[in-house]
């Protein structure tokens, strides 16, 4: 094991499947001679060359639909939008032509390719560039939508990605490309579609993933030091959803609190709070709390983002809720 950085993890999986595979290719804007927006590709150039490792205009739609004609005629892209705010203006690319075509084509092309760069909030960059869309793929069948919280799980699950023969949306986040883990040496994949239980509880389950894992691991750790029990459970994907961990958690310690990055209105917790309510109803003994991203663009100065995000104390307080305890 040794400690690498987010952005490296994502450049290990990158270059050591484009080494396995000669189909696979990169492409976006800045990600060859400037060495990544967020130095991802760094070095990629060099050892794989402009013709695996491609500049693009800032044209999202064409180079998303490129990408897409290319995993049908037989390779494996890698599209990386700057921010997947950008990635709006490729949405009809993503939805109704890589998300739709193994069916409409009766099962004749599959679309193995991976859109993958950074979602949500990211310091001061106001409404345009702040959103969180994991929800909005995740409602797409055809997708599947990735979103991982440390570089450990980033660089398993972008290699699953990489290898898998339907769309995936790989979704980061710019204030985590320099967090550090451990991460193995040898090369190792971690399935899509598998949560994973960071912390054993017995008396709240957390769900969380991305990028607001952190704050949510952060109030877990707080409750503990207050003598509370919870069981920790990171999604890492968002389609296909573990609902199995979660509901055998929930069955466990009878209450649940989500904490998510995106609006609340038809979010991935609303999705697991209606799974959870039909199939272990009877096992609740609190109402479901959630803590999501104030209902409203995200404003530019700070101390308004503070309070639009789920921040420890939100967390801290839908756990003591739960709990019936006063906070």
């Amino acid at each position: 094991m040794r400690i690498i950085e987010f952005r490296e993890a994502l450049r290990e999986a990158m270059s050591e499947e484009m080494r396995r595979d000669p189909h696979v290719f990169l492409m976006g804007e800045e990600v060859a001679e400037y060495n990544g927006a967020y130095k991802v590709s760094k070095g990629m150039l060099a050892e794989f060359g402009p013709k695996r490792v491609i500049d693009t205009p800032i044209a999202e739609l064409g180079f998303a639909g490129i990408g897409i004609g290319a995993a049908m005629n037989g390779l494996r892209p890698i599209i990386e939008f700057m921010t997947f705010n950008f990635s709006l203006v490729a949405i009809d690319q993503v939805i109704n032509s890589a998300a739709k075509m193994y069916n409409m084509s009766g099962g004749q092309y599959n679309v193995p390719i991976v859109f993958r760069g950074p979602t949500a909030s990211a310091g001061m960059l106001s409404s345009q560039h702040s959103q969180a869309f994991e929800n909005w793929y995740a409602n797409c069948p055809g997708l599947k939508v990735v979103v991982p919280s440390n570089p450990y799980d980033a660089k398993g699950l972008l290699k699953s990605a990489i290898r898998d023969n339907d769309p995936v949306i790989f979704m980061e986040s710019e204030q985590m490309y320099g967090d550090k883990a451990e991460v193995p040496e040898t090369e190792y994949t971690i399935p899509i579609g598998v949560a994973d239980i960071k912390q054993v509880g017995e008396q709240v389950t957390v769900v969380s993933f991305g990028k607001i894992f952190k704050v949510a691991a952060q109030a877990a750790k707080e409750a503990a030091a207050q003598g509370i029990s919870v069981e920790l459970i990171d999604l890492r994907t968002v389609r296909p959803i573990d609902y199995y961990t979660v509901l055998e958690s929930v069955k466990k310690t009878n209450r649940l609190v989500i904490v998510e990055e995106a609006w609340p209105l038809a979010s991935i917790s609303s999705e697991l709070t209606y799974m959870v309510q039909r199939e272990a109803f009877d096992y609740l003994d609190a109402p479901i709390q959630r803590i999501t991203t104030a209902d409203t663009p995200l404003p530019y100065a700070p101390t308004l983002i503070e309070a639009s995000l789920p921040n420890l104390e939100r967390v801290l307080k839908a756990i003591k809720s739960v709990l019936y305890i006063n906070a």
